[in-house]
């Protein structure tokens, strides 16, 4: 496993140990003491996937303190565009945007507290998996609308759920995370 922190502080891809022989692929996506090395000393909660066919955007999601948690996603079927936007106040990323393409096998992406988390599927069905360091609170469940915080998606008729149509803007999000 590698690490590579990206643009946004604490947001890590994570490049994941591959074998494949005779009898198909093994895939390691977490070890603890390779991820304490980065300083994530955190234990996983909950885990859970989806699957989504193509041209659907998922996000821009996030839980709001005292529940907010860091998140490992990873993609075991097809292909997605990741996308992570900082909204730690204090951050020197704060309101900053970053994507990366996450395959199945190859990589993962690790997202700390206070940023949003969605993306786009590329591949005909995607199968996702988070694993995040808190229990889903639903009174703590949140987003931000997917096209309100000037990321161009390179789509013009993407598939979106009418929740994550009905989060609130960027511009109109007052945010409780710190860096």
């Amino acid at each position: 496993m590698n690490f590579t922190e990206l643009n946004i502080p604490g947001v890590f891809v994570v490049s994941n140990f591959v074998s494949k022989d005779e009898r198909g692929v093994f895939v390691k996506t977490y070890n603890s003491a390779r991820f304490a090395e980065i300083g994530f000393i955190n234990d996983f909660k909950e885990s859970y996937y989806s699957t989504s066919y193509k041209n659907v955007i998922r996000g821009m999601h996030f839980q709001i303190p005292p529940h907010e948690h860091e998140k490992l996603v990873y993609v075991v079927e097809g292909k997605i565009l990741d996308v992570v936007l900082d909204l730690r106040k204090d951050s020197p990323t704060f309101q900053s945007c970053i994507s990366v393409e996450l395959e199945s096998m190859t990589n993962s992406i690790l997202i700390p507290k206070g940023c949003a988390h969605g993306f786009l599927t590329l591949t005909q069905t995607a199968t996702v998996v988070y694993s995040v360091t808190t229990v889903y609170q639903k009174k703590a469940d949140a987003g931000i609308k997917w096209d309100s915080f000037g990321f161009d998606w390179n789509i013009t008729q993407p598939v979106i759920s009418q929740r994550d149509n009905e989060f609130i803007p960027l511009d109109m999000f007052k945010s409780p995370f710190r860096l």
